[in-house]
C-alpha cells in the first residue's frame, strides 16, 4: 500500500446466529456499539462499527444471524443481512467450530465480495483441536483468507484488522474520525435497555421486546435524563417485565442506567415504562417505529 493511499470500505460481519458476531464487532471498533448476549437473535438491525485508523478507515456491519424467519421481523432481519453482505467490499464469514449445515445455507447467500473465515472462539480450542476444523472449513469453500481469532481474549485481531486493510479499496473515510457508529444515540440508549432484559429475563419474554428513547434532555443540574420505553406484546409479558412490586423493572432500570453512564460519561435519570403493542413484530407501523425497517 503506497504510504500516502487512504483505504476506506464496508466490511460485512456475517454468520449463523450465536457465534460471536458483535462481540467481534465491539473488540475491532474498541467500543461498545452492538449489544450481546447468550439469546438466540440479539442482533436484529444491521448497525456499524465504524473503525477509523491513521491511513483506513473500515465501516464493520454487524448483521442479524441467518435463520429460517418465524415473524415479519425475523423476515426482515434475514433479509437485511443478506442485502448488507450482498453490498459490502468484504465479508467476515464468523464461525464457531466445524461446519455445519446452517453455515452452509449462510455461505450460498454471501455475494460476489472476497470473505474471509473468521474461526471464533479459538481460546475454547486446542492447537491440535483447532487444525482438523480448519481443514474441514478449506473444504467448504474458496476463503481468501482463514484466521482463527478470539474476541473474547484479542487473540489474532491485530492481524485481522491489517488483512481486512490490505483488501479494502483505496478512497477517502465515510464519516468523521470521531464516529464509532451510523445509528443514533437514541437507538443505541434504547439497545443497552433491551441487553438487561435479555440478560435478567428469560423463556419468550426477551424476543418480544423492543426499547425506543422518547425523550433526551439536560437537566439544570448536568444530569441527563432519559424516558424510555419497553415495548412487549402480551400483559403476561408486561407483568413479567415489571416483576413483583416492580422488583424486575428496577433491576433492568439499574443496569442499564450504569451503562449508560459509562457511554455517555455523564450522570443519567432513566425513567423506564413498559407498555403492550399485540402482535408487534409483524406489524409494518412498529417495525418502523422501533427502527427495523
Amino acid at each position: 500500500m503506497d504510504g500516502k493511499e487512504f483505504r476506506s470500505g464496508f466490511v460485512a460481519v456475517a454468520g449463523r446466529p450465536n457465534v460471536g458476531k458483535s462481540t467481534l464487532l465491539n473488540t475491532l471498533v474498541g467500543r461498545k456499539v452492538a449489544i450481546v448476549s447468550d439469546k438466540p437473535q440479539t442482533t436484529r438491525a444491521c448497525l456499524a462499527g465504524i473503525l477509523t485508523l491513521d491511513r483506513a478507515q473500515v465501516v464493520f456491519v454487524d448483521t442479524p444471524g441467518v435463520h429460517r424467519p418465524r415473524h415479519l421481523l425475523n423476515d426482515r432481519m434475514v433479509k437485511s443481512a443478506l442485502n448488507s453482505v450482498k453490498d459490502a467490499d468484504l465479508v467476515l464469514f464468523v464461525a464457531q467450530g466445524a461446519p455445519g449445515k446452517g453455515d452452509r445455507s449462510v455461505l450460498v447467500g454471501l455475494g460476489s465480495a472476497p470473505v474471509f473465515l473468521v474461526i471464533n472462539k479459538v481460546d475454547l480450542l486446542t492447537k491440535p483441536g483447532l487444525l482438523p476444523v480448519i481443514d474441514a472449513w478449506r473444504r467448504e469453500g474458496n476463503f481468501a483468507e482463514i484466521i482463527p481469532v478470539s474476541a473474547k481474549t484479542g487473540e489474532n485481531l491485530d492481524r485481522l484488522i491489517g488483512l481486512v486493510v490490505r483488501y479494502l479499496p483505496s478512497g477517502p473515510p465515510y464519516y468523521p474520525s470521531t464516529t464509532v457508529s451510523d445509528r443514533p444515540e437514541e437507538f443505541l440508549l434504547g439497545e443497552l435497555v433491551r441487553e438487561k432484559v435479555l440478560l435478567l429475563t428469560g423463556q419468550e419474554v426477551p424476543h418480544t421486546v423492543a426499547v425506543v428513547v422518547e425523550e433526551k434532555r439536560s437537566r439544570p443540574d448536568g444530569t441527563l435524563y432519559l424516558r424510555a420505553v419497553v415495548y412487549t406484546e402480551k400483559e403476561t409479558q408486561r407483568a413479567i417485565l415489571i416483576g413483583r412490586g416492580g422488583a424486575m423493572l428496577k433491576k433492568v432500570g439499574t443496569a442499564s442506567r450504569r451503562e449508560m453512564e459509562e457511554f455517555l460519561g455523564t450522570k443519567v435519570y432513566l425513567d423506564l415504562w413498559v407498555k403492550v403493542k399485540e402482535d408487534w413484530r409483524n406489524r409494518e407501523e412498529y417495525l418502523r417505529i422501533f427502527g427495523y425497517e
